[in-house]
């Protein structure tokens, strides 16, 4: 259990590691939600992590930019480890870019103030600079013509790609999404994946946690499946849908694909 699955050797570039996670460990108090976690994700490499409500598929992903503090094994993010040193925790964070449920914007700002607020904040960029920055992602999330508005007034799939553009403002080296179409209308998930997919093409590293099929198909080079806080499979896409080789993915896929 917890292995990864085989690589696939079709990504530009140089097999560069950008995430290694060794044998980690989380609880929540008793509870041991995490067990023995080890997964390298290599520079642009696409990851699409699925599994049953309650597998560890968000913990996992919120340890790697430490939202969740695991207790035991390795997590080293752009050759920085995430220990209890701040000074780390803060560095991974600014190469990381994380995508929620829920869009976490802040509703009194406008969609171009929410942008700026971390290259201003973190990045300690010029105004101007921050909001012409805010101005190219909306443009990249096809989304500009609201840039005045508050999120408020905007649909459940525009606030989402407000939130991917708000990441994508900070330059960073590997985006995360958790389970980012699962609180919008079915109309409104293919705006979303399509933007999710005009990263993956640019080359943009991600671990995405979904249960969009269509997307991993795709999009992704590996495709992982948890289950009780392990990794029990994982393959190319055309490997894992066609021949899953655990009964647990089995039941898993024939649940979920129709």
């Amino acid at each position: 259990m917890s292995e990864e699955g085989p690589k696939t050797t079709d990504r530009s570039g140089s097999m560069e590691v950008m995430i290694e996670i060794i044998d980690m460990h989380k609880w929540f108090g008793e509870f041991h939600v995490l067990k023995g976690i080890n997964l390298t994700v290599e520079k642009q490499e696409r990851i699409v992590i699925c599994g049953p409500s309650g597998s560890g598929k968000s913990t996992l992903i919120r340890c790697i930019n430490r939202l969740e503090e695991h207790q035991r094994g390795r997590i080293v993010v752009d050759e920085i480890e995430l220990t209890n040193n701040l000074n780390n925790i803060e560095r991974v964070r600014a190469e990381v870019g994380m995508v929620f449920q829920h869009f976490n914007l802040f509703p009194h700002l406008t969609i171009v103030q929410n942008l700026t607020l971390g290259p201003m904040w973190v990045r300690k960029m010029p105004k101007k600079e921050a909001e012409e920055t805010a101005m190219h992602f909306l443009n990249k999330v096809h989304i500009a013509d609201q840039a005045k508005k508050f999120p408020g007034q905007l649909s459940g799939g525009q606030q989402q790609r407000v939130a991917i553009a708000r990441s994508l403002c900070m330059n960073p080296k590997v985006m995360l999404f958790d389970e980012p179409t699962s609180a919008l209308d079915p109309e409104m998930i293919k705006e979303v994946l399509d933007v999710m997919i005009e990263l993956a093409r640019e080359g943009m590293t991600m671990i995405v946690v979904s249960h969009e099929m269509g997307f991993a198909r795709s999009v992704a080079h590996r495709v992982l499946f948890m289950d009780f806080g392990q990794i029990v499979e994982g393959n190319t896409p055309e490997e894992f849908f066609k021949n899953p080789k655990h009964d647990r993915t089995k039941l898993f896929l024939s649940q979920i694909l129709h």
